[in-house]
């Protein structure tokens, strides 16, 4: 054996080594977030809660029942049931139901809508005892819209759609791979 070795075994340096370590971490900077007291901003492209974009200027929803979202949706959570305007013969959409429970939030439906009538917000804090709670119908859908937009310091810009009249510089950029990887 060793000299080096035998001290080592003796004065338990690879144990102090890692006391060490666990008490450096330990009076370090806290990792946890204090949930309820403190809450941490969701990273871009996060994907929270469903919303009806409400129409700023008609004060409606803006899907106008094209039923592509219905069509993309891998689980099948979203249903709608449109009639045509007896007047006008424009499409009303009567019923817009989004069954959260069976969603994987993908964001197929907010990718694949014309008009942007869809979005996943931000919001997270979501949580019920019933199932009924988590099948957001068109009005409820409409609401989170509402009380997303309440929140919001800045405009919100789907970044699978380009609204007309935006400048480039509005826009958030484009992530790039970083080079050389």
């Amino acid at each position: 054996m060793d000299a080096k070795k035998i001290i080592k075994t003796i004065f338990l340096v690879e144990i102090l080594k890692g006391l060490s370590l666990t008490l450096r971490k330990l009076f370090a900077r806290p990792v946890t977030v204090q949930y309820p007291e403190e809450q941490i901003a969701p990273a871009p492209g996060f994907r929270g809660r469903h919303a009806l974009v409400r129409d700023p200027e008609t004060g409606l929803a803006r899907c106008v029942g094209c039923y592509r979202c219905v069509q993309v949706c891998p689980s099948r959570c979203i249903q709608i049931k449109v009639s045509r305007d007896v007047e006008t013969g424009v499409r009303v959409v009567d019923e817009y139901v989004i069954e959260a429970l069976r969603c994987v939030y993908c964001g197929y439906c907010v990718e694949v809508c014309p008009v942007n009538a869809l979005v996943l917000t931000e919001f997270y804090e979501y949580s019920n005892f019933e199932r009924d709670d988590f099948r957001f119908t068109k009005e409820r859908l409409l609401a989170h819209w509402d009380e997303f937009i309440a929140r919001r310091e800045r405009p919100y810009f789907n970044p699978f759609w380009r609204p007309r009249g935006v400048p480039d510089q509005l826009l958030p950029a484009p992530k790039r791979k970083a080079e050389g990887i």
